[in-house]
């Protein structure tokens, strides 16, 4: 009897996984057939308006390639955004992605720009190409390289940097038409610096807040005065950091503000910020006691702006990634002529904008778990020193004419967040000193659990706080497979650009 019971049991268990897979490809083939009938319409909007052109054939390519871009772009790149706040509960996954898929259409429309650069930060000399057929070649080759390591890396689980990549592929397709000496080697290498510089940043300033709030806050006798005190500070920063970041990044091509009007405005924002946060702060911890999750609930409204603002940012700023190139394949066809930037077609905006928020929707979920919840877990007092991250790291690092990378930013600050905790852990157990209130390697429910088991048996109860403060708050596996993606970005993206590019040319040949 119980053997077939057993039997019983594997066969239902077996059923119920036959299930999950038939339910998850099913899913995967709806994605799939949206995102195609996205792409098919984008060559039909071509085809209706510019099929009478000379060589509408390449509009329509490009037009295709450029959307596919966008939806990696969605699938990819966005999580960073929106991740920490999905992760710490602060957003459900639907939530999440209706803000970030509105304004980041919002901000690629409405801050996008009217003229976009057609070679991605100076990384060839477009001086070199022989012709415009050729430059053509080698955008559209630079183009369908971006998407593809993108869609390659987002299969993989590894966020990374659009920029790097449509950086690899333009570097790729410039050296496979004229030869080494396109490069601009000097960005290049600034370019290599960033993937150390982005991440390190990101990581000690979020850090660095953590700290601030545990010693602050956290670990304080009184954590509701603690909070009274700084939290408005804290989301007055915030405030004042967005508020820069906007300007520098987010509105630049609607507004180009000097530094000083930069600063004067951020710390404007700073102290317009501080009062009525003050007596939100007070009247949300009336009924406070302290515990842990009351005080992070004080962040999480912040935290949902937070997440708005950089998808805001993130559109105004990286449309240009699917639409650079695709402006310049539009430009060179119609010209006949080799273009450093063009004009934005509104058609081809429109493409970037709702091929990004496309992708988000139907395949940014497995992106968003892993920036939440895979690298480390978040709550949100955590998230919120991560987007204060992104946008601080920016300001910093463009005070000091440093580049950075937004992916890499956010990233290296959730790891940041990571390894604090496992630092403060690791101290606490080599100095046997006792958990303190409030420690990050404790959940209430664990808590009630040793001290009971205290009560019962000393012996096992030690053995369960030591193995709970030795535990990893950080999964090394995640770490090594995005740093790998990360270093292997811009070589991944010029091999596929040069392949394409001699692919491209012995088909047109």
């Amino acid at each position: 009897m119980v053997a077939k019971k057993t039997a019983l049991d594997k066969d239902l268990k077996w059923q119920r996984r036959m299930d999950a897979g038939a339910g998850e490809t099913a899913s995967l083939s709806a994605k799939l057939g949206l995102a195609l009938v996205f792409l098919l319409a984008c060559s039909a909007f071509v085809a209706f308006h510019m099929g009478g052109l000379p060589q509408s054939g390449f509009l329509i390519a490009a037009a295709v390639i450029g959307g596919y871009m966008a939806l990696n772009i969605g699938a990819n790149d966005v999580a960073n955004n929106v991740g920490p706040a999905v992760g710490s509960k602060a957003l459900t996954m639907v939530g999440a992605l209706l803000i970030a898929a509105v304004f980041e259409a919002a901000g690629a429309i409405i801050a996008g720009g009217d003229v976009v650069g057609t070679i991605k930060n100076g990384i060839i000399d477009p001086t070199q190409m022989p012709d415009a057929q050729t430059f053509v070649w080698a955008m559209m080759a630079a183009l369908l390289a971006a998407a593809l390591w993108l869609n390659l890396a987002t299969w993989l689980g590894a966020p990374v940097s659009t920029t790097h990549s449509i950086v690899g592929g333009v570097m790729g397709a410039g050296m496979a038409a004229v030869g080494i000496g396109a490069v601009n080697w000097p960005t290049m290498g600034t370019i290599a610096a960033s993937w150390v510089i982005s991440p390190v940043l990101g990581g000690v300033i979020a850090a660095g807040f953590l700290a601030f709030i545990k010693f602050r806050i956290l670990y304080t006798d009184n954590r509701v005065e603690a909070a009274r005190k700084w939290v408005p500070i804290l989301v007055g920063v915030m405030v004042s950091a967005f508020t820069m970041y906007l300007m520098m990044k987010g509105i630049k091509k609607i507004w180009a503000a000097d530094t000083w009007q930069v600063i004067v405005i951020g710390i404007a924002a700073f102290f317009v910020t501080l009062l009525p946060t003050r007596k939100a702060v007070l009247h949300a911890s009336r009924n406070m006691t302290g515990r842990r999750k009351e005080i992070a609930s004080l962040f999480r409204i912040p935290l949902i702006v937070s997440a708005a603002l950089l998808s805001f940012a993130h559109g105004s700023n990286d449309v240009a990634n699917a639409i650079g190139p695709l402006a310049a394949i539009v430009s060179g066809v119609d010209s006949g002529e080799i273009v450093t930037s063009a004009p934005i077609p509104i058609w081809v905006m429109v493409i970037g904008a709702i091929g990004i928020s496309a992708g988000l929707i139907l395949f940014g979920p497995k992106l968003i778990k892993t920036v939440g919840s895979k690298i480390t877990k978040l709550d949100p007092i955590r998230a919120y020193t991560v987007a204060l991250s992104a946008a601080l790291t920016v300001i910093v690092a463009s005070a000091l004419g440093l580049p950075v990378s937004s992916t890499h930013i956010a990233v290296g600050a959730v790891f940041g967040v990571g390894f604090l905790r496992e630092t403060l852990s690791h101290r606490r157990r080599v100095d046997n000193a006792p958990m303190l209130v409030g420690e990050d390697t404790e959940t209430d429910e664990q808590k009630q659990h040793i001290e009971a088991l205290r009560q019962l048996d000393p012996a096992q109860a030690e053995k369960a706080e030591k193995k709970l403060r030795k535990r990893l708050l950080v999964r090394r596996r995640y770490a090594v497979t995005i740093a790998t993606a990360w270093v292997i970005t811009v070589p991944a993206g010029a091999f596929l650009g040069a392949l394409l590019f001699f692919t491209i040319r012995g088909i047109m040949l």
